[in-house]
């Protein structure tokens, strides 16, 4: 398989269901995310969340040209081959001292995704570290699926609060550390979740979600994501386009359209009662 990682790396990540770090940015490009960040935040109002952080590369190409980053993507076809569609993305951003956290849960228990062949890229722009409230992971989890529930608890920064409902041991997680720059890949199943940031600076992260081409949606429709590798011959996915300018109006609307379709799929899901939306909005 092609790709940057080297063999170790490829049975490292099978084996854990992790890896880290990776160089994904220099440190100039970190700056310009950073300075891109801010501005967006500005044109959005001041922060950067709810519908404008699902997918925001439909909305601001600077972010379309970060999933299509070379150096994220050679890594990424390392593990899950050279035809890639981006499936989602969104920043996981805590402000200085900020109470939200991330309980332990498992990604692949929402998505209504057909196989488990997924993988995130977690880009660091501030540095990710057990003070700063940086994701734990537990290695090996990812071989199967387990039961979770929903606790709505007020500063889990999941919509509903979802939980794994077995018992994690935490002495057995490891703490993924980060610098700016640098990113780690996890598997759809692996339990993570990250504590709160009790640092004097926020912790940034932007989780990109990888697909290759012959995964698809449960419920048999059409999918959306986009095609930042290789080709999609399988006609599982309609193919999402990238935005001419910041907050285009044709962005905009072809935004809304996108998201509105993955949540009325994702409603429908595989048990037919919602659940698979909970880590969309």
């Amino acid at each position: 398989m092609a790709g940057s990682l080297s063999d170790a790396q490829r049975r490292g990540y099978a084996e854990q269901g992790y890896l880290f770090p990776l160089t994904a940015l220099t440190e100039a490009e970190v700056a310009e995310a950073r300075a891109n960040l801010a501005a967006t935040e500005a044109k959005v109002g001041g922060r950067l969340e709810g519908r404008h952080n699902q997918k925001p590369n439909l909305l601001f190409p600077w972010l379309d040209r970060l999933i299509r980053h070379p150096r994220i993507l050679d890594a990424v076809e390392s593990v899950i081959g050279p035809d890639i569609l981006c499936w989602g993305a969104q920043f996981f951003m805590k402000r200085a001292g900020d109470p939200g956290f991330v309980s332990w849960h498992q990604d692949g228990t929402y998505w209504g995704l057909s196989s488990a062949d997924v993988v995130t890229a977690w880009v660091a722009l501030t540095p990710s570290t057990p003070e700063s409230g940086c994701m734990r992971v537990v290695a090996g989890t990812h071989r199967s699926q387990v039961p979770h529930t929903d606790t709505f608890a007020e500063t889990n920064m999941l919509s509903r609060g979802q939980e794994i409902a077995v018992d994690v041991n935490e002495d057995e997680a490891t703490d993924i550390v980060l610098a700016p720059g640098e990113m780690s890949l996890h598997h759809v199943l692996i339990f993570h979740g990250s504590p709160p940031n009790r640092a004097s600076h926020p912790r940034i992260g932007f989780a990109i979600r990888y697909v290759p081409a012959h995964v698809h949606q449960l419920d048999g429709g059409t999918g959306s994501a986009t095609l930042v590798r290789g080709s999609d011959t399988t006609g599982y996915w309609e193919h999402e386009r990238p935005p001419a300018a910041d907050l285009h109006p044709d962005a905009v609307a072809h935004h809304a359209a996108v998201l509105d379709r993955q949540l009325a799929t994702l409603y429908r899901g595989a048990d037919g009662k919602g659940k698979l939306a909970a880590t969309i909005m």
